[in-house]
């Protein structure tokens, strides 16, 4: 039992000291001058509005069927549970002990798509999950927990760019200002990934021939006349009506954005069984779309985990300069270090671990499947997510409070190979439960 613990936790150690690596090549890569920051920036918007939405067509619309669509209600409801309760903590946190404004989003809001994805991929060279599963089935159980951990990650980018930016200031902006900033913002397409930064110097920094639409003249002129004639009727439909329904479509409006779309496209596919097997199936069943539609966003989804990554270490580089060159480094209190890291780190693995291992176990409420259980019991656990600095950006915080978010992230991912514990926790608590 012992020899069996050590395995697991050593295992967790080298897939936490991956990822941890990972970053460190966007560090490295940035601090030699092969990857600027504004270049990194684009990066990121590709990875959210293109790779990411891949990847959830992919791996949703695979795993997804009538029979196996069960198995993601409980990620739904435990992403809006886990999600909600983290806001509500990091709320009383600021009033009971004083901290800044930004540890609401920073305790609320950890890393759910690039850092998981990144660790599942480690755990699976390790072979640390395959007592999950047996190892005949390892790595059809560790896909499974990619989608798992994709479809937590739709509600918890849903509710942190529709809601977070407010509490980067702690002044609440209005429903005007909000639409304002979210379209300066490209829809908030940088807000849903784990970096971002200003698109307000897309414009400037880029010259004419990169802008030339390459479809033929004619083409474009067509498509400008019926999106402007769509847009136009559509906008005066939605201030013809009452002001009740308007609010309902802005505030729906917020939670539209490429991800959201990816996933409800892959949700779709999986559904549909003409679909899925047109998708997914072999050529000889069906599955015409496989070998060159699916492969093609497959390999583009692919990119998403270790890009996104790379990119977290070049921003992270960014700021470790900004720290050494002194300026506005802003302040990082030793209170609020301790007071997120115990929320993310230890607080949530003590209530998840123990609360999913009690269901599974002993109700039927969940699917009988180790592997979500494992999924569900590590969802809320990690560290802060990036976004919360895009969330700096997007409120307008002063470079004080954005270079206080940055030491704070720089910090929290040297520590994140304490996660490990709760890695080997949550593995033993699954084990435990399947017996």
């Amino acid at each position: 039992m012992a020899s069996e613990f050590l395995v697991s936790f050593l295992g967790a150690v080298q897939a936490s000291l991956s990822v941890l690596l990972t970053i460190a090549f966007g560090v490295v890569a940035a601090q030699f001058g092969l990857v600027t920051t504004k270049a990194a920036e684009e990066v990121s918007r590709l990875c959210v509005k293109v790779l990411l939405p891949c990847l959830l067509i992919v791996k949703l619309g695979s795993e997804l069927d009538l029979d196996t669509a069960v198995r993601y209600v409980p990620i739904v409801v435990w992403a809006l549970i886990t999600t909600v309760t983290s806001i509500f903590i990091g709320k009383a946190a600021k009033a009971f002990f004083g901290l800044p404004a930004w540890a609401v989003p920073a305790i609320a809001f950890n890393n759910t798509e690039s850092l998981p994805l990144l660790l599942l991929e480690s755990l699976e060279k390790t072979g640390v999950l395959a007592t999950l599963v047996g190892s005949g089935d390892a790595s059809e159980g560790i896909e499974r927990a990619r989608s798992y951990f994709l479809a937590c990650s739709v509600i918890n980018n849903t509710i942190t760019f529709s809601q977070g930016a407010n509490w980067i200031t702690g002044e609440q902006q209005s429903s005007d200002e909000e639409s304002q900033q979210s379209q300066e913002d490209g829809q908030g397409g940088d807000a849903f990934g784990e970096t971002g930064g200003d698109s307000d110097n897309d414009d400037s920094s880029s010259d004419l021939g990169e802008r030339t639409s390459l479809l033929p003249n004619k083409v474009i002129g067509w498509e400008r006349r019926i999106g402007n004639g769509v847009g136009s009727k559509l906008q005066d439909y939605f201030y013809s009506s009452p002001k009740p329904l308007q609010k309902a479509l802005a505030t729906i409006g917020a939670f539209i954005n490429p991800p959201f779309i990816g996933a409800a496209i892959g949700l779709i596919i999986g559904l549909s069984p003409p679909l899925h097997r047109l998708f997914f199936n072999d050529m000889d069943e069906g599955g015409y779309f496989n070998a060159w539609l699916t492969s093609s966003i497959k390999n583009v989804g692919d990119l998403f985990v270790s890009l996104q990554v790379i990119v977290v270490g070049v921003k992270l580089s960014l700021s470790l300069r900004l720290m050494k060159e002194g300026g506005e480094a802003g302040t990082l209190p030793l209170g609020t270090v301790l007071c997120v890291s115990f929320v993310r780190f230890i607080l949530w693995p003590a209530i998840s671990i123990p609360l999913i291992w009690a269901l599974a176990a002993h109700t039927n409420l969940l699917p009988d499947d180790p592997m979500l259980w494992w999924a569900l019991m590590m969802m809320p656990i990690g560290p802060t997510a990036m976004k919360v600095l895009a969330l700096a950006d997007v409120s307008g915080a002063s470079q004080s409070i954005r270079m206080s978010i940055a030491r704070f992230l720089t910090l929290s991912y040297i520590i994140t190979p304490i996660v490990s514990f709760a890695v080997v926790g949550a593995l033993e608590a699954a084990k435990a439960a399947k017996q």
